[in-house]
């Protein structure tokens, strides 16, 4: 069952506490430790997982394995959706994806590479929620009425994601009118 539940002001604070430990893990490997997902954004209702962006240079098992060997289980997730008009070379997309340690708080962990398009997805995503907070409740409302209504809670993904598509076409339309640029997201902006 999927719950989506009002955004809670720790989620912030949690996060901290997880990119904490990734930093601790992958030490100089960790390029960028981002909060990303609908937890990332003031007011935004969502499922109570942290998301998490690890940005490194490159994806390798060297660099999996320090995360494995911190305790946080990887998972068979290694690419993220194309969505519709995106560059499908394999590479933008590709991903590792980790989750917490046995009896940590829930978190996603999505390990990008610097300069793929996945990675930008993420923080303009992200970025442009936070400076519409109309989307923003539009998108949780969204959440919710598919949380309560979908007979298969497994296709929940394949569900939001075209709608996920929709807002991030309308994000590349204000990152084009603001200058939004990757370099300027703060590593770790407040939800």
């Amino acid at each position: 069952m999927i719950e989506i539940v009002p955004h809670q002001v720790s989620w912030a604070a949690e996060f901290e506490i997880v990119a904490a430990r990734l930093r601790a893990a992958m030490g100089e490997q960790a390029l960028r430790i981002d909060h990303i997902g609908s937890t990332a954004v003031r007011g935004l209702a969502a499922k109570d997982v942290i998301d998490v962006q690890l940005t490194v240079a490159e994806l390798s098992e060297d660099m999996a394995g320090l995360l494995s060997a911190a305790g946080f289980p990887r998972k068979p997730f290694n690419r993220d959706h194309l969505p519709p008009g995106c560059d499908d070379a394999p590479r933008q997309w590709e991903k590792f994806f980790f989750r917490e340690p046995a009896g940590q708080r829930r978190t996603h962990i999505h390990v990008r590479r610097a300069g793929g398009a996945n990675q930008r997805y993420a923080l303009l995503f992200r970025d442009y929620l936070r400076s519409h907070p109309g989307m923003a409740d539009a998108y949780g409302e969204l959440k919710r009425r598919l949380a309560a209504h979908l007979a298969d809670p497994n296709s929940y993904p394949d569900v939001k994601d075209p709608a996920v598509d929709l807002i991030y076409l309308a994000a590349e339309q204000w990152a084009a009118q603001t200058g939004w640029r990757l370099d300027r997201c703060p590593a770790t902006a407040p939800a």
